[in-house]
């Protein structure tokens, strides 16, 4: 948790904005999962999220559903995820969050899942199915160990929004736009604007928007009005065509690249 926290407070005096990358854990393997983090490091990643593979998982698009069905068809548990956290932890010190539906927390048990997952190295959790009102044991549990980075979308009220962000920790995810996951050719019009009002009201947790970016442009215009920009599924379907050897990693880090010197520009 305090690696994520440092990671914003040094980006925000450097007057930088944060690249938060999205891979499955598990897809194409776990020790590729390991190899992966590093790449995705050395490309300019500020902060790596690790999806936990889902029969169900809602939020996600057909590319990310693809991963998870991969990575479960080769018995990659939530547990084991956690193992290879710690052996990422051997080879950076990157904030590393984990992105789980609630079932796989809730059957692990969640004050074993807090302390195990504090223990390895991860910094904190997303979970997209977990809504505000039922998300206070896991919240009272990780407190002061893992942030439980919490979510909003375009439907929600600005009321319940300082809500949120006022129980969350970590950042904010905002998700850009209504539907699930995938690369999207154009976002909404309204975006920006609707960013700017979101960053006022939430202004006690750094704002990272996710869902649908896949260009740099888009990290760029995006990247102006939030602290960071989320991406997954591009860097999802560069990985599943590309495979995670030599060539693979080279086609994403040059691709996260692009979307460092975007961010930067």
């Amino acid at each position: 948790m305090k690696r994520l926290e440092q990671k914003f407070r040094e980006l925000k005096k450097e007057g930088a904005k944060a690249l938060i990358t999205f891979i499955t854990a598990g897809d194409p393997d776990l020790d590729a999962t390991c190899d992966l983090v590093e790449t995705l490091v050395a490309a300019g990643a500020d902060v790596v999220e690790l999806g936990v593979p889902f029969s169900d998982p809602l939020a996600d698009g057909p590319t990310i559903q693809a991963a998870s069905g991969r990575a479960l068809a080769q018995g990659v548990t939530l547990k084991k995820i956690i193992a290879t956290v710690a052996k990422i932890r051997l080879r950076t010190d990157i904030p590393l969050v984990l992105m789980s539906y609630y079932n796989p927390l809730f059957s692990y048990g969640l004050e074993e899942f807090v302390a195990d997952a504090a223990t390895a190295g991860v910094d904190g959790v997303i979970v997209p199915d977990l809504p505000l009102e039922e998300s206070y044991l896991l919240r009272s549990l990780a407190d002061g160990k893992i942030a439980v980075v919490p979510l909003a979308a375009p439907t929600t009220p600005d009321a319940r929004l300082a809500k949120i962000v006022a129980s969350g920790s970590g950042f904010l995810y905002y998700v850009t736009v209504t539907g699930i996951t995938g690369t999207r050719t154009s976002l909404p019009l309204e975006l920006t604007s609707t960013l700017d009002r979101v960053r006022k009201i939430a202004d006690k947790l750094p704002l990272a928007a996710g869902f649908g970016i896949s260009t740099p442009e888009q990290a760029r215009v995006i990247g102006k009005h939030s602290d960071a920009i989320i991406v997954g599924s591009a860097l999802v379907e560069i990985i599943a065509t590309h495979g995670a050897a030599d060539s693979g990693r080279k086609k994403l880090f040059d691709f996260v690249g692009s979307l460092r010197q975007a961010l930067d520009a």
